[in-house]
């Protein structure tokens, strides 16, 4: 069994999707319907950009989105009688999942999109924070630690494999985390370059106002299940559970496992950087990553799924 997997913030960078874009008349397609949905130049965005630029969140998310989805579809072309399974995606990756899995359009989910980049990119201006990777502690040795902060909000972010979890939260509080966390053990905690505090109750105003945008659009049934950063299972009421997932931790690890609990083997990551592949191999040797980034990784995981099809 396959599930198709998108990456979020931290896997774009500059030329992201440039080849599927010359080669594939699908990629090229996602690439033109998102533009004309929020008047965005995606492909001078992505291919044009430096780092700082694409760092930025409202220019990540939405590069990352439309990567994603162009580097689905391209696969989809050439590999058509491949049956998907299951989908998810890491933050705003879940996005990108919802419309592989049929239950939102490409056009609106870029909508959506844009609406959440600059939601939160406004929210680090109205109450400032920050994050941080923590390398070489779990999350039941850092929760107990973070309880103990005491000049701010600070709590787990994302859960994204053993031993790699991010917390989020005040800039003192994490700042203060960040020694407490050192002294009980942790390999090394990295701080981010992120304009706030995401996954984070500090998102629960952005939060609300992502929720109006949410429940505006329009939902289908869809054809696959999509597996939720906030409750590791299949969703349903996605209005609901995208808003808790702006101030909720991404459960990356807890919904990989239950996905490979439900079946799945084998991970296609579509879009930019190998992150979701990587943390596979950390989460559960056994499954299969393939990566879908550019024509090389097209043709190899064509190759290896669907043989001389």
């Amino acid at each position: 069994m396959i599930a198709v997997v998108f990456p979020g913030q931290g896997s774009q960078r500059p030329g992201m999707g440039q080849d599927l874009y010359k080669q594939n008349s699908y990629a090229r397609q996602v690439f033109d319907q998102v533009e004309q949905a929020t008047g965005i130049n995606v492909s001078s965005l992505c291919f044009n950009s430096d780092e700082e630029t694409l760092r930025q969140t409202q220019n990540a998310q939405i590069a990352l989105y439309t990567c994603g989805l162009a580097a689905f579809y391209a696969f989809h072309d050439a590999c058509p009688t491949v049956k998907f399974n299951a989908a998810a995606g890491h933050s705003v990756g879940e996005y990108a999942a919802l419309v592989a899995a049929g239950i939102l359009s490409l056009e609106e989910g870029a909508q959506l999109v844009q609406k959440r980049g600059d939601i939160m990119a406004r929210a680090g201006q109205l109450r400032p924070g920050t994050m941080a990777a923590v390398l070489g502690l779990d999350r039941s040795e850092i929760e107990p630690i973070l309880k103990t902060v005491k000049s701010g909000t600070v709590v787990v972010a994302n859960d994204n494999c053993p031993g790699q979890l991010v917390i989020s939260g005040d800039l003192d509080a994490v700042q203060e985390a960040t020694a407490l966390l050192g002294e009980k053990g942790a390999k090394r905690v990295l701080p981010l370059s992120v304009s706030g505090a995401f996954h984070s109750p500090l998102m629960d105003e952005p939060a609300e106002s992502m929720r109006t945008a949410l429940d505006q659009a329009h939902w289908q049934k869809g054809e696959l299940p999509v597996y939720s950063n906030v409750t590791t299972k299949p969703g349903s009421d996605w209005p609901d559970l995208l808003e808790k997932q702006l101030k909720s931790p991404v459960l990356w690890t807890d919904s990989v496992q239950q996905m490979i609990s439900d079946g799945i083997t084998t991970f296609i990551e579509c879009g930019s950087g190998e992150v979701l592949t990587g943390l596979l191999r950390r989460i559960n040797k056994e499954s299969v990553g393939l990566r879908v980034l550019d024509v090389a990784t097209l043709e190899e995981t064509q190759k290896s799924v669907c043989g001389d099809q």
